[in-house]
């Protein structure tokens, strides 16, 4: 059984996802968390600074953003990796989510965008160009 079978209510295009591969954290404090998860993952981070801190553990990106960041999280937030972030967005609000954060360039030609499913869970989406 593929999608085309079931009945959804929602038109669904091939835009299948990569899985989870990044999860940000909001830090209080960014040195005392960099210190938690150097010893959870046994690893220096990848990337250290005032802003972000991330470690690359198992093909997975763990980001730990002080203060929640610009995006204001206030939960760790999973980002589902996806071919076409626009194309997800179109199809997840047209079932019935709820666009948080629209997709933005973050630096790198990467593109994350965050929406709430129907519960206000927030979820994010992540395109690499």
């Amino acid at each position: 059984m593929d999608l085309t079978d079931l009945d959804l209510g929602v038109n669904m295009t091939d835009s299948s996802t990569a899985g989870i591969l990044t999860v940000l954290h909001p830090v209080s404090d960014l040195a005392a968390a960099k210190a938690v998860y150097t010893a959870l993952l046994g690893m220096l981070p990848q990337t250290d600074s005032p802003y972000y801190v991330g470690f690359e553990a198992a093909g997975q990106q763990i980001g730990l953003v002080p203060g929640g960041g610009p995006q204001g999280m206030t939960s760790p937030v999973a980002y589902w990796h996806v071919a076409d972030i626009e194309a997800k967005l179109a199809e997840v609000t047209a079932a019935g989510g709820t666009v948080k954060e629209p997709a933005h360039d973050v630096g790198g030609g990467r593109l994350v965008a965050t929406f709430t499913d129907l519960d206000g869970n927030v979820l994010g989406l992540l395109q690499d160009r």
